[in-house]
């Protein structure tokens, strides 16, 4: 079932890419709530991206997939305090919003492994109830980034606000490519713009989108979460 639905989402994909006229983007599976089986069934189909809301998630379903390469997003708002469990479990934090989780992330990311990847979260539309940097503080929060060897800066991350038309949100990540390209002109290693989720994707593929987050039509109806991991869900992911 997971295999097939890959296969339609990756179809979906290039559908949306080649209507637009832009590359294919990654596909980052949203498995927040999912146990190790459902993500060892979608590895099997040939996913290798995965996308985490909670470090205390991450780590109690990461043993049963060790031996399986797989590569782990924090996609979920990190809290400084993880920051020395989140720099061991993953390979990119998708969420990075402030100077202090810089710091804390650099600090802890071990010298044996490869640089953690990082994207910036911009709060585009400046929400009240969402986390993420505002679209003037972008350059400074990127020089940061790029001063620590530990760090590599990959570029951005949005969730705009969720309309109940998708259409509505063009205009959000239109204006988050304009911010990307800026970022890129400083930053030519930049490479990443993360944005579009399973209802709106093929809108963020058009407006520039690199990468897409994509949960509900991989997995199904999102499962409850372990009510002994805490009731907050930040939102990060589809």
């Amino acid at each position: 079932m997971r295999a097939g639905a890959l296969k339609d989402i990756a179809l979906q994909l290039q559908n949306a890419a080649a209507a637009a006229g832009r590359p294919v983007p990654r596909l980052l599976a949203v498995s927040k709530t999912q146990d190790a089986t459902a993500v060892a069934d979608l590895a099997d189909a040939g996913q290798v991206a995965f996308g985490e809301n909670y470090v205390q998630e991450t780590a109690g379903k990461q043993p049963a997939l060790a031996d399986r390469g797989l590569e782990w997003h924090l996609i979920g708002h990190l809290q400084s305090n993880k920051a020395r469990e989140a720099a061991t479990l993953f390979d990119w934090v998708q969420t990075v919003d402030r100077p202090k989780l810089v710091a804390a992330l650099a600090g802890h990311r071990a010298p044996d492994r490869p640089p953690l990847n990082v994207l910036i979260q911009v709060n585009i539309d400046d929400e009240a109830s969402k986390h993420g940097c505002q679209p003037g503080d972008v350059a400074a929060l990127a020089t940061a980034i790029a001063a620590q060897p530990r760090l590599k800066l990959r570029g951005l991350m949005v969730i705009p606000t969720p309309h109940p038309d998708p259409e509505q949100r063009r205009d959000a990540f239109r204006r988050t490519r304009q911010l990307f390209e800026a970022l890129r002109a400083e930053h030519p290693d930049v490479d990443t713009l993360s944005m579009g989720m399973s209802d709106d994707f093929a809108i963020a593929i058009a407006e520039g989108a690199t990468m897409v987050r994509i949960g509900t039509a991989l997995f199904g109806a999102r499962k409850t979460r372990d009510p002994g991991l805490g009731t907050r869900d930040p939102e990060k992911g589809d």
